[in-house]
């Protein structure tokens, strides 16, 4: 695993906040709550699993979205894939840390490979590759491709490179026909992004104090 190592300050004694961009990993409110409700919810799921079901994320931070995927995925066969691209890993410290949180989530399962420095591992019925560096490098260069993206970088405002047209293409590239993405953005040139990338792209309710996220599935025309 690389050296370039997240930066972390503490909220609150307990929500992890990326120094780099002055933002919280997750919602003060319910990070896990609000996972369900934007990335879950947002790509119908878990609905939607089945054997080589793949899931693409980027931004994995503290390995939140991947333990309440794997929490939904429980009763579902597999295997299923789960990539994530991550430029700034977190330690397995603040790692722990940060998922003591949620006693609910089993985060031992992660955090064991992750001490290890293991990018490659299994979950359940996930089967999980972090893909660690600059997502603007690591994904073109990917030979996947997703049926649902878990697009959860910091803000848009904090981290514009992870936002920016040329990868949200890649994005559309990288997802299989009809393939579905979530986010908490609804910041207007975000959604006018992947609208350009090839997705529908629709408002839905945001959560707790944001009124609104965005989600969208990849246009027939756009795999043609």
């Amino acid at each position: 695993m690389q050296d370039q190592r997240a930066r972390v300050d503490w909220r609150e004694g307990s929500v992890p906040v990326a120094r780099a961009f002055d933002d919280p990993y997750f919602s003060l409110h319910d990070g896990l709550a609000e996972t369900r409700h934007v990335f879950l919810t947002g790509n119908d799921l878990p609905a939607r699993l089945r054997p080589g079901f793949h899931i693409a994320e980027l931004g994995f931070g503290t390995g939140l979205n991947l333990l309440a995927t794997l929490q939904a995925a429980a009763d579902r066969p597999g295997p299923m894939r789960y990539t994530a691209f991550e430029a700034f890993p977190m330690t397995p410290e603040d790692m722990a840390r940060a998922l003591d949180a949620f006693p609910d989530l089993p985060a031992g399962a992660l955090l064991t490979p992750w001490r290890a420095g293991r990018t490659c591992f299994t979950l359940g019925a996930l089967e999980v590759t972090v893909i660690i560096g600059d997502a603007r490098a690591t994904l073109p260069a990917w030979d996947g491709c997703a049926d649902a993206w878990y697009l959860d970088g910091f803000a848009p405002a904090k981290n514009p490179e992870l936002w920016e047209p040329a990868l949200m293409a890649e994005v559309a590239r990288h997802t299989a026909p009809g393939g579905s993405f979530a986010t908490y953005s609804a910041a207007g040139a975000v959604r006018r992004a992947l609208a350009a990338a090839g997705f529908t792209v629709a408002r839905a309710p945001g959560f707790g104090r944001k009124r609104h996220m965005t989600l969208g599935r990849l246009r027939a025309e756009a795999t043609a």
